[in-house]
């Protein structure tokens, strides 16, 4: 069999790319557009083509890295679950200690990339890596996981604005690095997490009670498009109000406007429950997070 670059196979390569979800870019995008839109907040504007490229690649590397953590600790779920039955640690195509081993190095070269920034951002990037090794397994016993997950995705926030104000440490006091107003932002983006993530949870409810997985969508019942919509509602009010304390202006706005359209468009694709069109409103959340970002961004012009 034709080998590539490294001794791998075309078959292993292939195997170890849909580990880490290569084709379905939508999981990296939902944690990339809150990071970059608080890398910009941070700056007041474009934060530099260095920091730029230390977040759109850390952002992929990290989430590739928490698919291989997420799967080996699934292992024994996924197999009866028919969205995830055929992925490669479960059916056996990709051994446990090879996904432990990919995981461990893509990390190592996102902890390689956080190290080009400065030592505070550094010790941020341990907390973020424990949340995301936490997360696959608040499924046993958290009754809102999503929860959890909302932290991990929102993580990006806290650590753009030390990445950013780090670089002053000696100038601020050492609070300042990451100031109250970035922790609201992460509590604004949780609750897009747990929007988003309860719409995915959705698809799989039926095989979850039967595995005796906790999800909100388990847990949320007959309330879960309600509690979707008011999650949406909270952080899209919230960010808003966030964002035009600071920078009020017409792109803010607008940019809101946009995502609350898209989120009554999701309403539309989840008020009956169909597996298949809660899939399709999950995946179309990136596009909701790209919005706010293009306003943040125009914002700053």
């Amino acid at each position: 069999m034709p080998r590539t670059a490294f001794g791998l196979t075309r078959a292993n390569l292939d195997l170890y790319l849909d580990l880490i979800r290569w084709n379905r870019p939508a999981g990296w995008l939902l944690l990339l557009w809150p990071s970059l839109s608080a890398l910009w907040i941070a700056k007041g504007g474009y934060p530099g083509l260095h920091l730029l490229t230390v977040f759109v690649l850390g952002t992929f590397l990290m989430r590739s890295a928490g698919c291989c953590i997420n799967d080996v600790a699934d292992k024994e779920f996924d197999r009866h679950v028919k969205r995830t039955a055929n992925r490669p640690v479960t059916s056996g195509q990709v051994s446990v200690k090879e996904a432990i081993y990919l995981g461990a190095m893509i990390a190592l070269i996102a902890f390689l990339l956080v190290l080009t920034t400065n030592r505070v951002c550094v010790v941020w990037s341990f907390a973020a890596l424990l949340i995301a090794i936490a997360y696959p397994f608040a499924k046993r016993f958290v009754s809102m996981p999503q929860a959890v997950l909302g932290v991990a995705f929102s993580f990006g926030i806290p650590m753009a604005f030390s990445a950013i104000n780090g670089e002053n440490l000696s100038a601020l006091h050492a609070a300042d690095v990451v100031p109250p107003f970035a922790w609201c932002l992460l509590g604004s983006n949780l609750f897009w997490v747990l929007a988003y993530d309860t719409e995915y949870a959705m698809v799989d409810r039926d095989d979850d009670i039967k595995i005796g997985i906790k999800t909100s969508a388990i847990t949320l019942a007959k309330y879960d498009v309600l509690c979707i919509m008011i999650f949406y509602a909270i952080y899209l009010g919230s960010w808003w109000y966030l964002l035009v304390s600071t920078r009020p202006g017409l792109w803010i706005n607008l940019s809101v406007i946009l995502a609350i359209l898209q989120a009554f468009a999701h309403f539309m694709l989840i008020r009956k429950r169909d597996r298949e069109k809660c899939f399709k409103a999950f995946r179309l959340n990136h596009w909701l997070g790209a919005t706010l970002f293009v306003g943040v961004v125009l914002s700053y012009l």
